[in-house]
């Protein structure tokens, strides 16, 4: 059910300048003359990969990939302690969305992504919606401050014992206090122990949140590599420590702004770090979005996940962009 296409390798690529002594990774595959689309990867932070492009049909879409500030190729990289991250906030990541698009030639494309990159794609196409075609998301967030209490302290009660270990490794911070902003400054802290102890009880953390799914058979956030690890979780806290920058809530009041652009939503049902809730708030805002609920799928999706997926890039690929 739902098979991905063949793997995929990059026919362009390269390291755009987008200000403040940042450069971007970017690449292209697929057919240059086919349909634009945008890949806008998760984390933050988690940089793009290549299992990505195989939900495209190479013949017909011309899909970009790139790696947000701080992350993957791009430099300078967060796990550097030196990295400067104040120029890495959410309006940064759009423009330079903004200036790739400009860069490739591209006069409109499809955004697709998941978790934190459907909050980036819903802040893009809101703030330039005349530039997008499409959407298509899987697992989806807005990362108001609420949803960021549920992932770090609400969900706790589902894994109690592990939420009393995350809490504790910022020493000093009370049950009710802003776990997140402690674990901002830790990542922050000049000693490299406490950085690299911070980061090894985040990812325990996230892991445990998703551990329903995975049934232990993987680590999607602590397998990473110690450096990739470390870019992870600073750019992490440091965008959830501030709201993602945006107003509370400002993403689903002004989904209005997405009339016209056709939408695709899929959700599990047993995403516990992104409850349902969210996604059925986004499909009533949005005029032209249709949510699929994935009742036997988590934050992670599966077969049925990638299948609906799947369908609606293909039947996207046939309307004009």
């Amino acid at each position: 059910m739902g098979e991905l296409y063949p793997p995929s390798e990059p026919y362009e690529t390269g390291m755009l300048d987008v200000g403040d002594g940042n450069h971007v990774y970017w690449e292209v595959c697929g057919n240059p003359a086919g349909k634009p689309a945008l890949v806008v990867h998760g984390g933050p932070g988690s940089g793009c990969g290549t299992l990505a492009r195989r939900y495209f049909d190479p013949d017909r879409y011309r899909v970009v990939l790139f790696d947000q500030r701080g992350c993957g190729r791009s430099t300078p990289y967060a796990g550097d302690p030196a990295t400067d991250m104040r120029h890495n906030t959410t309006h940064h990541l759009i423009a330079d969305m903004e200036r790739l698009r400009a860069h490739l030639g591209v006069e409109r494309w499809l955004l697709y992504g998941g978790s934190w990159g459907s909050t980036l794609i819903l802040a893009y196409a809101e703030t330039h919606p005349r530039r997008v075609s499409e959407i298509v998301i899987a697992a989806v967030t807005t990362t108001r401050r609420s949803e960021i209490d549920w992932l770090y302290r609400g969900v706790g009660r589902h894994f109690p014992e592990q939420w009393e270990r995350f809490l504790a490794g910022a020493p000093g911070t009370p049950r009710d206090g802003d776990v997140v902003a402690a674990y901002a400054r830790l990542m922050e802290h000049p000693d490299a122990a406490v950085r690299e102890r911070a980061a090894a009880d985040w990812v325990d953390w996230e892991d445990t949140v998703v551990s329903g799914e995975t049934k232990g058979a993987s680590r999607p956030y602590g397998d990473r590599p110690p450096a990739a690890r470390l870019a992870f979780v600073r750019i992490c806290a440091h965008f959830f420590s501030h709201g993602a920058w945006l107003e509370e809530g400002a993403l689903l009041r002004d989904a209005d702004r997405l009339a016209g652009i056709p939408g695709v939503l899929v959700h599990g049902r047993l995403d516990l770090g992104g409850p349902l809730d969210t996604a059925r708030e986004l499909a009533r805002a949005w005029p032209g979005a249709e949510l699929t609920v994935v009742d036997d799928a988590g934050h992670l999706g599966g077969d049925t996940t990638r299948a609906r997926v799947l369908r609606a890039l293909d039947d996207f690929a046939r309307r004009p962009g």
